[in-house]
């Protein structure tokens, strides 16, 4: 089948001078610009083995922390678009890029979109002891005692602390927005009762929510989770509109055949239509999202770039 494909596709090849070769014919290296453990990380370790099976060659994971996502970007910007480097995109190298003015790489003009993978919403919840029972309730509660309350963040510019600026805007709502250097540390005084918000990942959230520990009002989605479904969106819930959540994709350097992406594009959709595939993401609090095109990933990026540009403007957010 791939000698058949290959043929097909030799006469549009040969106008470009391209040398028709089966792809992949080695292992594929796909940067996750992480440590081991994080979200990023698990998406890609879960995406990987049948992504292997589907293409016929080993997905490498080649973990590159730091900076923010930064190295792992750099790296992969500067790899030979041939289509044997691939990017773990993450949300937050989209708002960093909307927060920094010094960015070494942009992830819209030097990557090649393939496909979203999955997104995973932010959750906003409380310590139970607030006397609020529904998003409406919280509402009414902040305008009564406006820039009284207090909600836990994670960091400076991070995805739970834009998206609760996001929050504040569209409800014209204002409270103490607490960051902390995680969305972890945020948990812990939440549960703690020490604050009494938290916008945080529903990733993190969900193990409390379920024992009791923390009391849930919405998710940041457009839609429910599959991973809790009883748990109304912020939307439905009395913010019409509001949307926000963390999200994974794979691009590869810019300049790679498009021949290429289509069949990784191909790959990406195939992999997750698989059924345990999809569990897993969601015994893992994501959904599985995979785009229509690499061109609808393509302006799924820009228009979180535009989006996140004006959230961080219009709430004061100093650029880091």
């Amino acid at each position: 089948m791939r000698k058949i494909i290959c043929t097909l596709a030799t006469a549009a090849l040969w106008i470009t001078g391209l040398a028709c070769a089966a792809y992949p014919e080695r292992p594929v290296r796909l940067i996750v610009p992480s440590p081991p453990g994080g979200g990023a990380d698990t998406v890609a370790r879960i995406l990987a083995p049948r992504l292997s099976e589907i293409l016929g060659q080993q997905i490498v994971i080649d973990n590159r922390g730091g900076a923010g996502g930064t190295i792992g970007a750099v790296t992969a910007a500067h790899a030979a678009a041939d289509g044997y480097t691939l990017l773990a995109a993450i949300a937050s190298q989209v708002t960093d890029a909307a927060m920094s003015t010094s960015m070494p790489y942009d992830l819209r003009k030097d990557f090649a979109p393939v496909s979203l993978t999955v997104t995973l919403p932010n959750v906003l919840a409380s310590h139970p002891s607030l006397a609020a029972r529904t998003l409406a309730d919280v509402i009414a509660l902040s305008r009564s005692r406006p820039a009284q309350l207090q909600v836990a963040s994670g960091s400076y510019g991070g995805s739970s602390h834009l998206a609760m600026e996001y929050f504040l805007s569209m409800s014209g709502l204002k409270m103490i927005n607490v960051q902390y250097r995680g969305v972890g540390p945020a948990l812990v005084d939440v549960i703690a009762g020490h604050v009494p918000l938290l916008m945080g990942s529903a990733l993190s959230a969900l193990p409390h929510i379920r024992s009791g520990r923390l009391r849930a009002y919405g998710v940041s989605s457009h839609k429910r989770t599959s991973a809790a479904p009883e748990i109304p969106t912020i939307a439905e819930a009395g913010v019409p509109g509001y949307e926000a959540y963390n999200w994974s994709g794979l691009v590869a350097p810019a300049g790679t055949p498009r021949a290429v992406i289509m069949q990784l594009h191909a790959a990406v959709v195939r992999s997750l239509q698989d059924p345990d595939l999809r569990q897993r993401f969601t015994d893992n609090g994501a959904d599985a999202t995979p785009s229509a095109s690499p061109e609808e990933f393509g302006v799924f990026m820009r228009t979180e770039y535009a989006k996140w540009t004006k959230v961080i403007k219009e709430s004061g957010i100093q650029p880091k």
